[in-house]
């Protein structure tokens, strides 16, 4: 499966754009609309610029990829475009190994149960001390993506 268009402007919407590096809410230096690392795989550092909107764009198709990649390789069970949109968002913000419990119990067709482990995903790194806390943001996007997911 593909990320459709509105997958797209969701994690877009969720990501935000920025042409100068920044760092996210866990402290990872981050550009365009959520990336953390280019084309070749160099992470992002302080410093860096992207040159225009255009930019951030392509490097956000480059990256999508991946992380559609990642859903399609793990899913074994049918899944609705509304589902693959909500996993994709999801391993896109959370990483391609984030999500074991998730994508077990949607393996095993319990999809409400897999639907529920959306909203476990909802805690950062505090950059200050290390501890798991919630972030009010990641309620938000897996409050979110759980009802993407569940929508027919």
């Amino acid at each position: 499966m593909q990320l459709s268009d509105y997958g797209e402007a969701l994690i877009k919407n969720f990501e935000g754009l920025r042409l100068s590096a920044y760092r996210d809410s866990a402290g990872v230096w981050t550009i365009g609309y959520g990336s953390t690392r280019y084309h070749d795989g160099k992470v992002v550092k302080p410093s860096d610029k992207l040159a225009s909107d255009a930019q951030a764009d392509a490097l956000f198709r480059n990256t999508l990829g991946v992380y559609a990649d990642a859903v399609n390789q793990r899913v074994k069970v049918p899944l609705t475009q509304n589902q693959f949109d909500a996993l994709v968002s999801f391993v896109y913000n959370t990483g391609t190994a984030s999500g074991k419990t998730l994508f077990e119990k949607l393996n095993a067709h319990d999809y409400a149960g897999a639907a529920n482990q959306f909203l476990q995903w909802n805690k950062i790194t505090d950059p200050h001390t290390g501890n798991k806390i919630v972030c009010d943001a990641l309620v938000k996007r897996r409050a979110t993506e759980r009802a993407l997911f569940l929508k027919p």
